[in-house]
């Protein structure tokens, strides 16, 4: 029985890191894709400085992407920690890198996206916070 158990939670282990790591690659595809959209698409009918904002935003996307291929990799954190740190990651994303997307684009809608510009630094606290949640995990490590 205990090998049973032993084998089911290695399973939810490595379901758990496979969806990590197909979200992470999710996340780095769409970054390239929304890179090249801005670089090629939007350069001729945003201003510099928009295309700017635009590339702060797909850049974070990519650097948090890469956070999760790493996350799913690890085991150097509990799966607790990896799951809570998911949802920041993914929360912040949406949230920062998001909003940013939608700020970059403000001139060609007739919404004004300024009014949700709120959401940027909310996203920024979550992604701060997952950063912050993992060095403070990585400091209390003790190797079996």
């Amino acid at each position: 029985m205990l090998w049973r158990n032993n084998l089911l939670i290695t399973n939810i282990i490595q379901t758990m890191g496979k969806k990590f790591l197909i979200t992470a690659s999710i996340l780095g595809l769409i970054s390239i894709v929304l890179g090249a959209f801005g670089a090629h698409a939007l350069k001729e009918v945003i201003s510099e400085k928009s295309i700017i904002i635009f590339e702060t935003g797909t850049r974070y996307q990519m650097y948090h992407a890469l956070m999760l291929l790493y996350l799913g990799e690890t085991k150097y954190l509990s799966e607790t920690d990896k799951k809570k740190i998911f949802r920041f990651v993914i929360v912040g994303i949406i949230c920062f890198s998001g909003s940013i997307y939608l700020l970059a684009i403000n001139e060609l809608t007739t919404f004004n996206f300024k009014s949700i510009g709120f959401i940027t630094p909310m996203g920024g606290v979550l992604l701060i916070t997952a950063w912050s949640i993992m060095i403070f995990k990585f400091i209390k490590y003790k190797p079996n």
